[in-house]
């Protein structure tokens, strides 16, 4: 793939094509899957382009985490992952990200500062629990000292559950955990089979040279995780190098301004933002061509901010999860289909592991495509997926507008 590096001038002009390839080259589709099995270096150095892989509980076709790497580097073993993220050394840590993610363990120093008084941004209910219950803090706290790795309903400690309140209806323990999480006093050592967090200390599971690394001021950490956002992002404005840490506003035009003034980030003009500043990352570069073929977590590092998906792609997106299913526009869990430098197609999928089928609930068509040729490309990526999966077949409904093309393919 040929790719030129964009000069170092004042203002550098975009075209929508070319904001595209960057945005696509520096989430890591601007490489073609290498023909060979995936490698704990692969998924290291992702890891650390990303920066994070969000989590959900959600379990469809497989859980979020381990769709991003598949999107980019095609079938991989997933234990890869839990290797770098659940065993020494740690490669990976989970912490809150965009959310609730599996992040780069050198960006652990950058997010002390959330860990802070002032800086935490945790549910108001956790914290009253906690504050509320100081007894229980300390209880915790030495019970994860002395079991951990422990989950919290491994804990030896006796309570009444409060079960007069809708939502998750957390013990006071797990609540108290979640405090502690919060403020870096434990950390997550592992999943459980129920997807459930296991806590340990930190000092049991981190490497001590991150550990060892000095706490940078709270200002100083943002700028820092605006840089990574910026470097994962390649072109962004404000609001999307704000929202993939999720990082304060006030804080992240100070980062902005601060990387502006040492040229680390570039003002461009780019048609379709207007009234909105752009950004270019002084080391972004633009394919010529791009010859990606993706599909994408709803929780893909790509597609987090939404506003900034439908300036570039032309392409609106909403998770639909909570929507009642006879208000739902596209379906339940719905992946976009990423084909050159283009989002083309949408689908909503289940694996049905019991019948060993891939199930596309629903395909539609972007605007102005060519369905026989996206169906085609759209097929080869479902049974690719299908695969690893470990999955005999693809199942096509005949709902959306692209399922007619797509079931002669399947």
């Amino acid at each position: 793939m040929a790719a030129a590096s964009l000069p170092r001038v004042h203002r550098l002009r975009l075209s929508p094509a070319q904001a595209r390839r960057v945005a696509l080259n520096a989430q890591g589709f601007g490489t073609p899957r290498a023909d060979r099995p995936v490698s704990m270096r692969d998924v290291s150095s992702l890891a650390r382009r990303l920066g994070q892989f969000q989590i959900d509980s959600i379990n469809i076709v497989t859980r979020a985490h381990f769709m991003p790497l598949y999107s980019r580097l095609g079938g991989y073993d997933t234990a890869l992952l839990e290797r770098a993220a659940f065993a020494s050394p740690r490669r990976l840590f989970e912490y809150w990200g965009h959310a609730a993610s599996l992040l780069d363990v050198t960006l652990q120093p950058l997010l002390r500062h959330r860990m802070q008084e002032g800086y935490r941004d945790i549910w108001a209910g956790v914290r009253r629990v906690a504050e509320e219950n100081p007894a229980l803090v300390d209880l915790v706290r030495a019970q994860v000292a002395e079991l951990g790795p422990v989950s919290a309903r491994d804990l030896e400690v006796v309570e009444e559950r409060d079960r007069s309140q809708w939502g998750w209806n957390w013990s006071a323990v797990k609540t108290v955990l979640e405090w502690l999480f919060a403020c870096g006093e434990v950390t997550s050592a592992r999943r459980n089979r129920q997807f459930e967090r296991v806590y340990d200390l930190p000092e049991r599971v981190l490497p001590a040279a991150i550990l060892a690394q000095p706490t940078p001021s709270p200002q100083d950490a943002v700028t820092g995780l605006v840089r990574k956002a910026a470097q994962a992002l390649g072109v962004a404005s404000e609001l999307c190098l704000r929202d993939y840490f999720r990082t304060r506003p006030e804080m992240t035009r100070l980062a902005v301004a601060d990387l502006v003034r040492s040229g680390e980030l570039l003002p461009v003009e780019l048609s379709g933002w207007s009234g909105r500043a752009v950004y270019l990352w002084h080391q972004a570069r633009v394919p010529r061509q791009l010859a990606a073929r993706a599909l994408l977590s709803p929780f893909d590092s790509l597609v987090f901010e939404r506003d900034r998906l439908e300036r570039l792609f032309d392409f609106r997106y909403r998770i639909e999860i909570y929507v009642p299913e006879a208000k739902r526009v596209h379906g339940y869990y719905v992946y976009p289909f990423l084909l050159g430098d283009e989002l083309v197609a949408r689908v909503d999928l289940k694996a049905d592991r019991a019948s060993g089928v891939l199930r596309v609930n629903a395909a539609w068509a972007e605007p102005g495509v060519d369905h026989v040729r996206v169906a085609g490309q759209l097929a080869a990526e479902l049974a690719g997926l299908a695969g690893w999966q470990g999955l005999r077949s693809v199942e096509v409904r005949p709902r959306g507008d692209l399922a007619p093309a797509l079931s002669r393919f399947c």
